[in-house]
């Protein structure tokens, strides 16, 4: 399903315009060695595929690693295929992980879908993408065709992936249909005729795995290339499902703040990889400010980039409420149980609020509460603070 004839665009001298090192940049493999030379040399476009199975709704900063490459081969000419994964999200991607993924309903299935590609045309060049969802030929494979393509690999090759491995030396389940999914995935190659394949490190046997059922299909190879993992600010890779991410969509209230917690040993690597230019020299405190505009300003543009700035600064930095602040009606009552009201406005357990409320963290009128209950007189009118971030104001 291309976006805007993604076919037909001619290759820019073969991608040598801009050079083997900027198709490649913060790549950790592109194998076998050379292949990616020679099809460049076949002085046609490259169709450079990413698949992604649709498990959240958010493209991360993470995921836009890979995409950004896929940029840069556009930019060359070459047409992007992104695979959204609608059937194999049915399986559930078995890479790195001690246990079977959920499986989502169609309807979320369909809902993440729709989101990906509009947050992915952040990066990519919509103009010059082809989107399709393996279940065009996923869904129409016979039990003969699912049969030969079982063939192309063995058992034992499947078993010597590290999760597959593991998990089978602790005797925790492993499903047929996870043992499946290296191949499935790999069929998408067969069937849009990849010439690059893109994906983060873990994904590094896939992306072989596809080498070899394009060479049993009768295709040339597909050549693998991985990048680098984002690392949050919690140490581990940024991901969707653990919740330490920054949206590609997401508020840049929210993208700006978060983009603040990103320790000083990361920012030499965010640089890299998110805004693909050396970290400046000097007070950290400006670079981490200087790439929470540029990440904002990717997303949203510069007003919003301000905008953005001028929140943390009141909010965060000087403590102080934002200027315009939502409101909330107080239920009935005096006094007013500030638990309930806190869980109720800001989306929180009532323990969370208690916990809050006795940290200090819950100002009402930016004076500290000590109390559960509370004067309703007190209440009314007031902003209600929890946490540096979060603010109402009560009326009733």
């Amino acid at each position: 399903m291309p976006l805007a004839g993604g076919g037909h665009v001619c290759a820019r001298e073969a991608g040598v315009g801009m050079g083997i090192a900027e198709l490649t940049r913060n790549a950790v493999h592109v194998l076998p060695v050379g292949a990616l030379e020679s099809k460049l040399a076949l002085g046609r476009p490259l169709r450079v595929k990413l698949g992604i199975d649709v498990t959240a709704a958010d493209v991360t900063l993470g995921n836009g690693i890979p995409l950004q490459r896929m940029a840069a081969f556009q930019r060359e000419g070459h047409v992007g295929v992104l695979i959204v994964g609608d059937y194999t999200t049915r399986i559930g991607d078995p890479s790195g992980r001690s246990a079977a993924r959920p499986i989502l309903s169609d309807a979320e299935i369909e809902q993440n879908a729709q989101r990906f590609v509009d947050q992915a045309s952040t990066i990519i060049d919509p103009d010059r993408t082809e989107v399709r969802f393996n279940g065009e030929w996923l869904a129409g494979l016979d039990f003969a065709e699912i049969l030969r393509l079982t063939r192309t690999a063995t058992v034992a090759q499947i078993l010597e992936r590290d999760d597959f491995a593991k998990r089978y030396r602790e005797r925790a389940p492993i499903s047929v249909s996870e043992l499946l999914y290296p191949l499935m995935q790999a069929y998408d190659s067969v069937a849009v005729a990849a010439d690059v394949e893109l994906g983060g490190t873990d994904q590094l046997y896939n992306l072989l795995t596809g080498r070899e059922v394009m060479a049993a299909y009768g295709l040339d190879p597909q050549v693998a290339l991985t990048v680098e993992y984002l690392v949050s600010w919690d140490g581990a890779g940024m991901s969707a499902s653990r919740g330490n991410y920054i949206g590609l969509k997401e508020a840049p209230e929210e993208q700006f703040g978060k983009a603040m917690r990103i320790p000083d040993t990361l920012l030499e690597q965010w640089y890299r990889l998110v805004a693909q230019e050396p970290m400046p020299e000097g007070d950290a405190l400006d670079a981490k400010l200087a790439l929470a505009r540029w990440i904002v300003t990717r997303s949203h543009g510069e007003k919003a980039a301000r905008a953005a700035e001028e929140h943390f600064t009141r909010v965060v930095r000087e403590g102080r409420a934002p200027d315009a602040v939502p409101e909330h009606a107080l239920p009935a009552g005096d006094p007013v149980h500030l638990p309930a009201v806190l869980a109720e406005a800001f989306g929180i357990s009532t323990s969370e609020a208690r916990r809050l409320i006795t940290q200090g963290g819950v100002k009402v009128a930016d004076v500290p509460v000590a109390g559960l209950d509370v004067a309703r007189a007190t209440l009314a009118g007031a902003v209600l603070q929890a946490g540096k971030r979060r603010f109402v104001r009560l009326v009733g």
